[in-house]
């Protein structure tokens, strides 16, 4: 038994938890893989693996069971999204997604607000989040969309950009400013938007680097109504709701890194073990074992920093913010690096769509710059260790 078996051997899973997995990694290999290179070329929606996905029941990892779902650790979860992120990163980012912009509504909503609209997920509903502006990235203060109270509706106004799911959803938590109030941070307010809300519109999808048959979506909100019994929170709550849903989405983000990093070591060990120059194999090379020991290392390290903050949330700790965002950070930093490097030992094969490390490492730039740029997070972490002034 290998070092990354040994590693999956000792997670503490349920005997009916392994049995999903099992599940899951079939999926994988029968369906989902053999489609991804097809999906990339074509850009189309994954409609074939999420009906797969649902089939399974995959939603119901996450709601509760009152409302339809069959719920299961974090960390299974969590090993789902790699699994299926390995896979085809498209398909993986598709259906984290769902879970990404539903938590919030899991976590805080009411019992009204999750009973009316949380057996949708559970049967297969697509979900999204809605942050980011034109004039508002990684710092939310930004944003410009506006909340207008009127009677028992909320009228909104602006539009986002860069929305997974966005043109898809059935339910996206939107993100906006509440009129009236004027500081940019007590402002932020954020509420559940139903599909076929009047005044949404779609702008355009965009023609992207990597994860092509995942939609992102620029969205237009003209005076759209949304019932106002469909507000997270108070008016003025939703930065504080933003962060605690970014703390849980962004091991997500790691996870989905991890697959396509894995993805990638598996191909470049094999094709190491295979391809030969110089009458040896390109694994007899004592500076490519110096390479592929750094990132068996890293990435055995990762998957550790994985469990461990899975473990944080599975046991109902809050405070887990700094943990987060260095597995976000050294997960997303691992995925860019590892498909460069299995680019580069491929040579010019690497370079060519007939292998999918090409795919792999275009996959992976994007999760450097989402759930908040590397940089971001490192600020985050930094700032951690600073003692307050006196």
């Amino acid at each position: 038994m290998g070092v990354f078996e040994r590693l999956a051997a000792r997670r503490p899973f349920s005997d009916d938890e392994r049995m999903v997995l099992d599940q899951v990694r079939r999926l994988c290999a029968g369906e989902i893989a053999p489609r991804a290179a097809a999906l990339d070329a074509s850009g189309d929606f994954p409609w074939e693996n999420m009906r797969a996905i649902n089939a399974l029941g995959l939603n119901g990892l996450f709601v509760p069971e009152e409302f339809g779902g069959a719920p299961m650790s974090y960390r299974l979860y969590l090993a789902v999204v790699e699994e299926i992120s390995a896979a085809c990163a498209s398909t993986g980012i598709v259906y984290a997604t769902t879970f990404h912009g539903m938590k919030p509504l899991i976590d805080l909503g009411t019992a009204e607000q999750k009973a009316r609209l949380l057996p949708r997920i559970a049967e297969g509903g697509l979900g999204a989040l809605a942050i980011t502006e034109p004039t508002a990235g990684s710092d939310a203060t930004g944003m410009r969309t506006k909340f207008t109270p009127d009677g028992d509706d909320i009228v909104v106004d602006g539009g986002k950009v860069f929305i997974s799911n966005g043109d898809v959803a059935d339910l996206t938590l939107l993100f906006g400013k509440w009129d009236g109030i004027e500081d940019p941070k007590a402002a932020i307010s954020v509420l559940v938007m139903e599909k076929g809300a009047p005044g949404f519109s779609v702008v355009r999808l965009e023609d992207k680097m990597g994860h092509r048959a995942a939609s992102t979506a620029a969205i237009a909100f003209d005076g759209m109504r949304v019932p106002r019994a469909n507000l997270l929170g108070q008016p003025g709550e939703g930065l504080r709701i933003l962060l605690a849903s970014l703390n849980k989405s962004r091991p997500s983000v790691a996870a989905h890194a991890l697959g396509i990093a894995r993805a990638a070591f598996t191909d470049m060990v094999a094709y190491m073990n295979e391809r030969k120059q110089s009458g040896r194999r390109v694994i007899d090379f004592q500076g490519n074992q110096f390479t592929l020991a750094d990132l068996a290392t890293e990435l055995a390290m990762a998957e550790a920093w994985l469990d461990h903050v899975a473990a944080m949330v599975d046991a109902g700790e809050r405070d887990f913010g700094v943990e987060a965002s260095m597995l976000k950070l050294r997960a997303t930093d691992l995925a860019m690096r590892m498909t460069t490097e299995a680019v580069q030992m491929f040579g010019g094969y690497g370079y060519c769509r007939d292998h999918r490390v090409e795919r792999l490492m275009r996959d992976a730039k994007i999760t450097q710059i989402w759930e908040g740029t590397n940089q971001v997070h490192r600020g985050l972490i930094g700032r951690a260790f600073a003692e307050r002034a006196r």
